[in-house]
């Protein structure tokens, strides 16, 4: 089968009516991926944020932060699975730990450097204005920080997004379902079926968070973030 031959296939199985109804549909599937991709993100989010902010805010522990975030870095997503699988069950837990491994670097470090590199000349004129440490970080510090955490937080679910495909190998569902099970029938429309609807959702999660910066970001600090 040449590449044209593949495409056409692979359209034709993307446009079947049989694949947008019932528990193994492309809308079913979807919503399975959602919600271990937004599971894995919040809870990474909720650890990494306050704390890259507070090292960040008090200057300690950045040696740390950064060391951590390379060792996550290089734990292999899929190894650490089959390992808590291993540990655990089949399931969910055996997803949301490697896909919450994976998110951490990235918000914890763009939050950290984001804090750590606010102009201190802005942090001097919120303390002239009466302003305590928390008051500093709240008002001061975070909006100017602002671009580079939404960076840390796209970066992140862009990444859990394409990597929660591996829900699969846990006997669970999500858009993987079509790439595993295709690869084992080797039914190739499926496997490229399913790697289109994964790399569409990963561009609808850039695009999301191009608005969340337009609406919530200055525009005078829209061209402050870096890569993280």
């Amino acid at each position: 089968m040449n590449l044209t031959d593949q495409i056409n296939a692979a359209w034709n199985w993307l446009t079947a009516s049989a694949h947008w109804s019932g528990s193994d549909g492309i809308p079913h599937r979807l919503l399975e991926h959602l919600g271990y991709s937004v599971l894995a993100l919040v809870i990474a989010a909720v650890i990494a944020l306050p704390l890259g902010a507070l090292v960040g805010h008090t200057g300690r522990g950045g040696f740390i932060v950064v060391s951590f975030a390379n060792l996550a870095r290089a734990v292999p997503t899929l190894g650490l699975l089959l390992l808590v699988v291993t540990v655990t069950s089949i399931g969910l837990t055996p997803v949301i730990i490697p896909l919450i491994a994976l998110a951490m670097p990235p918000i914890l470090v763009n939050t950290y450097e984001g804090i750590r590199g606010v102009d201190a000349d802005i942090k001097d004129a919120a303390k002239g204005m009466g302003m305590k440490g928390p008051g500093v970080l709240l008002k001061a510090e975070i909006p100017v920080a602002l671009p580079l955490i939404l960076l840390g937080l796209r970066t992140a679910a862009i990444q859990v997004v394409a990597t929660a495909t591996i829900a699969a190998y846990a006997g669970i569902g999500g858009l993987g379902r079509y790439i595993v099970d295709g690869l084992a029938r080797k039914d190739y429309p499926s496997v490229v079926g399913g790697s289109v609807l994964v790399v569409l959702l990963a561009v609808i999660v850039q695009v999301a968070f191009i608005g969340i910066r337009r609406a919530f970001v200055s525009p005078g600090l829209r061209g402050s973030s870096r890569t993280s």
